[in-house]
């Protein structure tokens, strides 16, 4: 985590509230989590924001859950840019279910 830039404040935080980060492979979870998200354009800043709003985000799975929720807020008309600012600012959202929480919310 140190790594990715995040400050002893920020690492004691994400571990605090989410100590299953010890319970995750580097190399075949939170490293692939980490890329992934720089691959949709983000920075490490946003990365590390990303991150630490929300430490649960290393354990999601990419292809039940990020890439659902990416190709959402895509199909909303967000290029890649204000994915990965909503992302960052806001990611919250890939704790939300799309049905149940996000859609309803669009659509009011």
């Amino acid at each position: 985590l140190e790594d990715l830039g995040m400050d002893n404040s920020q690492v004691a935080r994400a571990i605090s509230s989410h100590p299953q980060l010890f319970a995750h492979n580097i190399e075949s979870n939170l490293k692939p989590k980490v890329q992934w998200l720089k691959d949709l354009g983000m920075d490490d800043t946003q990365v590390v924001r990303a991150i630490s709003g929300l430490p649960q985000l290393l354990g999601l799975n990419i292809e039940s859950n990020l890439k659902p929720k990416v190709q959402w807020l895509e199909d909303l008309g967000m290029d890649n840019s204000q994915v990965a600012r909503a992302i960052s600012s806001h990611p919250q959202l890939f704790a939300h279910n799309i049905e149940s929480s996000l859609k309803p919310k669009v659509q009011w």
